[in-house]
């Protein structure tokens, strides 16, 4: 999410009308998927739920916050990116992979009408993320 901000980070961030991906066997925090992000993410970061994540040089992913404070972001085929815990923190919305990369915290953009909001990484970049579409 990193990469991408959110969801995040944004997750962010951030169901395409279909239910979320099934978790893989290998994941044991990903088990219980929550609902897709029916309500609106706070101007103080996002809810748990599903989020169209679209990066800075148009990667798309779906990631997925979990109330437990763990996200998972899946590519459009359901394959995991990456995977780490989740917060927000002084309004910020930060993600800590599992790997060996620092800690990344977003400043989250109002959101629009239909859920959506820009997610900006301490480097400027703009990520854009809406809740995961319903079909």
């Amino acid at each position: 999410m990193k990469n991408l901000a959110m969801f995040a980070g944004l997750a962010l961030l951030a169901s395409c009308g279909s239910e979320a991906p099934a978790p893989e066997a290998s994941a044991p925090a990903d088990a219980a998927m929550p609902m897709d992000a029916a309500a609106t993410p706070a101007a103080a970061g996002p809810t748990p739920g599903s989020y169209d994540v679209t990066g800075p040089d148009g990667t798309k992913l779906v990631a997925t916050l979990m109330a437990d404070g763990t996200y998972v972001d899946r590519d459009e085929a359901g394959k995991v990116l990456e995977k780490g815990k989740w917060a927000v923190k002084d309004g910020k919305t930060c993600f800590d992979d599992e790997g060996d990369k620092p800690e990344v915290c977003y400043t989250d953009s109002a959101p629009a009408a239909d859920g959506s909001f820009s997610a900006t990484a301490p480097d400027g970049k703009v990520t854009q993320v809406k809740p995961h579409a319903k079909m």
